[in-house]
């Protein structure tokens, strides 16, 4: 299975995995449109966390065991057998916030306009996630994951 790994040396603090995702999950799929137009304003689903020297992306680990998927109390959670992507189905989702509260890395994010959840969803369907594919400093790779979490 693949995952989005950090090179947090590498890391220089850009937010632009942050701009590229919001771009990803717009409907016009075009940045100035994401920015200019769209409303209300989509937010990124992998967050820059910044410490001093030391920046690095943070996004949802897709856990082998996932706390937010057994927390879930409509199913609106699911981790999917063969790519072992932790995926939110929106239509059931109903924001009561238990998968916010259970994650260990503090991931899932509250999209209060929408009363739903948004975490990473590798990009489902593309070869590479956006992140990944428009990191002008290559910190974060899309690998084959050896041990999970």
């Amino acid at each position: 299975m693949k995952r989005v790994y950090v090179k947090e040396l590498v890391c220089m603090g850009c937010h632009l995995c942050e701009v590229y995702c919001q771009v990803e999950h717009s409907q016009s799929k075009d940045i100035i449109k994401t920015f200019n137009q769209q409303s209300p304003q989509l937010l990124p689903r992998v967050s820059v966390e910044e410490r001093k020297s030391v920046s690095l992306s943070v996004m949802c680990c897709h856990c082998a065991e996932p706390s937010c998927v057994y927390a879930c109390l409509v199913g609106a959670l699911y981790k999917d057998p063969g790519t072992g992507t932790v995926t939110v189905d929106e239509d059931k989702c109903v924001g009561c916030w238990t998968c916010v509260l259970v994650c260990p890395f503090g991931v899932i994010k509250q999209d209060r306009y929408r009363s739903k959840i948004i975490k990473c969803d590798l990009c489902l369907g593309a070869e590479l996630p956006a992140c990944v594919a428009n990191c002008p400093n290559e910190a974060l790779v899309y690998a084959e994951v050896k041990n999970e979490r």
